[in-house]
C-alpha cells in the first residue's frame, strides 16, 4: 500500500506539548510522539521515520545532540528542532554546519508550524522521488544493455531488423539523456533562489581557472554576505528572510554584466566569478553591487525591510598564478574586514595579498 501521509516523530518531555502538537499535525501527518529522546530513539527501530521535530532543551540529552545522532544513523530524515529565544544562538549553529533542516521558536505560531512541516515533507517527497527517479534511470541502463547485447546476438540472422532497433536505441537514449538532464539541473540549483548551488559554481569556477590557463587574462572572485541577516530572519521569520534572499538574487543578478557568474553557496552567502575583470573592473563592479541592493527596496507582507550587503573581493590580474581555494580565501579574508570595518562595504585584494578598502 502506497504511504499517503509523511511520518512526524514529535519529541518533547512535556505531555501537554506532545498531545496539542499530535492533535494540530495529526489531520496532515502520520505523527509519533516521545516524551524523551532515549524514546525517540527507539521508535526509529521499529519504523522508518521521515521526519522530527524536537525541543532543544531536554533533560539528559538535547534536541540538537538528538538531531546529530539521526543525521549519523538515519541521515535521509528530515530534521527540526523547537527551540526558545535563548537557545537560539545554538540553533542557529546547528543549523549552519547543517544539522539541522528548519528551526521553530517557542512558544509557536500555528501557521509558521505547518507551514514548516509541510516544507520539510516536501523536501522529504522530492529527495524521495529523486532517489525513484535514479532508480529508473538504471533500469533504464539496464534495459539498454540488455538490448544491445541482444542486437549484437541477432545481427548477422536478423539483419532485416536493424532499422527498427536501432529507432529502438535512439528512443532510449533520448529518454536516459532527458532524465540525465533533469538529474543534474536538480542537483546543481539552489531550490531557493533558483541560482547555482555551490556544487554548480565550484565547477564553473574550475572552469574559467582552466580557460584562464590557456588564455591568461585577470579573473575576479567575489564573496557577497548579507549584513545583520540573523537580525532579519528573527524578526521576520524564515518566511520574510526567505523572500529576501530571492529577492536579493534577483537584485544581484540586474546588476551584475552577461559575463559574470553569480550563485548561492548557502545561508545569506552568495559567490561572483567575473572573468577578465582586474582590480579597476573589480571596484566598478563591487560599488554598483553594493549601491544596488542599498537603493532597492525590500519588502515583506508590505513592511519594509533595511537590507545591505558586505563584499570581499579577490582579484588576480593576467600573468598571476591562482588557484580556486587560495581565491576564495581572499575574497573570505576581504569579505571578513569588510565586516569587521563597518558593513556595507567592499574590500579588495589582490594576489598575492594587497589590500584596497572602498567605504559604502
Amino acid at each position: 500500500m502506497t504511504k499517503t501521509k509523511c511520518s512526524v516523530l514529535v519529541v518533547d518531555d512535556e505531555p501537554y506539548i506532545l498531545a496539542t502538537l499530535a492533535a494540530l499535525l495529526a489531520p496532515e501527518f502520520d505523527v509519533i510522539t516521545a516524551d524523551h529522546p532515549e524514546a525517540a530513539q527507539r521508535q526509529f527501530a521499529h519504523r522508518e521515520i521521515d521526519i522530527i521535530l524536537t525541543d532543544q532543551k531536554m533533560p539528559r540529552m538535547s534536541g540538537v545532540q538528538l538531531l546529530e545522532w539521526v543525521r549519523k544513523h538515519h541521515p535521509k530524515t528530515v530534521r527540526l528542532l523547537m527551540t526558545g529565544f535563548a537557545e537560539l544562538e545554538e540553533a542557529v549553529e546547528a543549523i549552519n554546519r547543517g544539522q539541522v533542516f528548519r528551526y521553530i521558536s517557542k512558544p509557536w505560531h500555528t501557521e509558521e508550524l505547518q507551514e514548516t512541516l509541510r516544507s520539510a515533507a516536501r523536501s522529504f517527497i522530492l529527495e524521495r522521488s529523486n532517489e525513484q527517479l535514479m532508480n529508473e534511470l538504471r533500469k533504464v541502463n539496464e534495459q539498454l544493455r540488455t538490448l544491445n547485447q541482444e542486437l549484437e546476438r541477432r545481427v548477422a540472422e536478423r539483419t532485416r531488423q536493424l532499422d527498427q532497433r536501432t529507432k529502438e536505441l535512439e528512443e532510449l537514449n533520448h529518454e536516459l539523456e532527458q532524465k540525465n538532464k533533469m538529474l543534474e539541473k536538480l542537483a546543481l540549483t539552489d531550490p531557493l533562489t533558483g541560482l547555482p548551488n555551490r556544487r554548480a559554481m565550484d565547477r564553473l569556477a574550475e572552469r574559467e581557472l582552466r580557460r584562464r590557463e590557456r588564455y591568461p587574462s585577470p579573473l575576479t572572485i567575489g564573496l557577497i554576505d548579507v549584513d545583520h541577516f540573523k537580525a532579519i530572519n528573527e524578526r521576520y521569520l524564515l518566511p520574510g528572510g526567505d523572500k529576501v534572499l530571492v529577492d536579493l538574487a534577483k537584485a544581484l543578478g540586474s546588476s551584475l554584466r552577461t559575463v559574470d557568474l553569480l550563485g548561492r553557496i548557502g545561508g545569506e552567502e552568495f559567490l561572483l566569478i567575473a572573468p577578465e575583470t582586474d582590480m579597476s573592473g573589480a571596484i566598478v563592479l563591487g560599488e554598483r553591487i553594493r549601491t544596488t541592493i542599498e537603493n532597492t527596496e525590500f519588502t515583506y507582507k508590505d513592511e519594509p525591510i533595511y537590507v545591505r550587503v558586505s563584499i570581499g573581493f579577490a582579484v588576480a590580474d593576467a600573468g598571476i598564478a591562482a588557484d580556486y581555494d587560495d581565491l576564495k580565501h581572499l575574497a573570505a579574508s576581504a569579505l571578513a574586514d569588510a565586516k569587521r570595518t563597518g558593513r556595507n562595504r567592499c574590500v579588495y585584494y589582490n594576489m598575492p595579498k594587497l589590500p584596497f578598502e572602498q567605504a559604502g
